[in-house]
């Protein structure tokens, strides 16, 4: 890609705080029938009528959740959008609403926002959801993004993290690992390049993962396949902190134990590949990466035969009585303790 190297800079002061937000906020539009009022008042105005709302914020900031030195800017918008969503479909709901809150300080010029909020605008349209406010201010150093999503549901289609019984299947969409692999790679070229800057990385082994990573897709498929199966999942998380944390949410909510084989991880050949370049065990990587925002739900053993053969599905595993523990059984047959081991946003750098 040739780089424009007089790229047009406008200072956002040139335009001021209501200026910048009528003109990153002039392309959004309103699809949603409970949206009655978006943008352009003190506050909006929602009518779900019969409908329960859920409502899930994140919050993403510069050098603890993203680098922009690998993260263009259109990706960040999208993701930051992905990630609100997903936490409304570990819900079994719909995302019908997000607001959108911004802080940057000056290094960023108003078409580096144009970028973000191209991204969060092809988000809000692929996942059919309104933006229907937010704040944007200064920050002292870096960009600050916070995320609100509402979404909506029936009463008794909403699922918790609480309602998983013993002998329960543990049940996965998709595969799990590969965004965590796609940052290694992303972070060894960008180690490469800081050596070496005339050193053009070579990703294409890696796209998948990359794309894991950079542009994570939130499963907006499955309620509407979960409803089509006739499948009342008993509890569900989505898959942000890594997969051992999660399943220790669920049975810690639950009151239940777990047993997770290692042999039925869903794996794409892809990460395989990787981890063995990388010297990691994919086991390892599988259950403690994170952000790969697939979702991890429990099912009845009656659900067993609806759910079976399902290229959408991988059942990883069941759950147990609380007294016998949470565990991964290794491909040798060993009974290990699960533990936490994914991302903590507390941790120290």
């Amino acid at each position: 890609m040739i780089e424009d190297k007089t790229p047009q800079r406008t200072s956002l002061s040139d335009l001021g705080e209501f200026g910048l937000i009528e003109h990153l906020t002039k392309n959004f539009e309103i699809t949603q029938p409970s949206t009655l009022k978006g943008i352009g008042d003190d506050a909006a105005v929602l009518d779900f009528k019969d409908k329960k709302v859920v409502v899930s914020t994140d919050l993403l900031i510069e050098g603890v959740h993203f680098d922009l030195s690998y993260m263009p800017l259109k990706h960040l918008g999208y993701k930051a959008v992905v990630v609100n969503v997903s936490d409304i479909y570990a819900m079994n709901a719909n995302p019908t609403q997000i607001t959108v809150s911004v802080a940057v300080s000056n290094r960023f010029p108003l078409e580096a926002l144009e970028e973000l909020f191209e991204g969060i605008t092809l988000a809000a349209n692929e996942y059919n959801v309104d933006v229907i406010g937010g704040d944007t201010t200064s920050s002292q150093k870096g960009l600050i993004i916070s995320i609100t999503a509402i979404g909506e549901a029936d009463g008794n289609e909403i699922t918790y993290r609480n309602g998983a019984k013993s002998n329960d299947l543990l049940v996965v969409t998709g595969d799990i690992g590969g965004a965590y692999m796609g940052l290694q790679v992303l972070e060894r070229e960008k180690q490469v390049f800081q050596v070496n800057p005339n050193n053009q990385p070579d990703l294409d082994g890696y796209a998948y993962l990359i794309e894991r990573q950079l542009k994570p897709e939130a499963r907006k498929d499955i309620r509407t396949l979960l409803h089509a199966l006739e499948i009342q999942p008993t509890a569900m998380i989505d898959i942000s902190d890594g997969l051992s944390s999660e399943i220790i949410h669920l049975c810690k909510q639950s009151g239940v134990g777990c047993n997770l084989y290692e042999d039925k991880l869903p794996l794409d050949p892809q990460l395989i590949n990787t981890c063995e370049e990388f010297n990691l065990d994919s086991t390892t990587v599988a259950i403690n990466g994170g952000e790969d925002y697939e979702l991890l739900f429990t099912v009845s053993m009656d659900d067993f035969d609806k759910i079976k053969g399902n290229p959408n599905f991988t059942i990883i595993g069941h759950m147990t009585q609380e007294s016998e523990g949470i565990h991964l059984i290794t491909r040798a047959d060993t009974k290990i303790q699960l533990k936490a081991r994914g991302w903590n946003a507390l941790q120290q750098e």
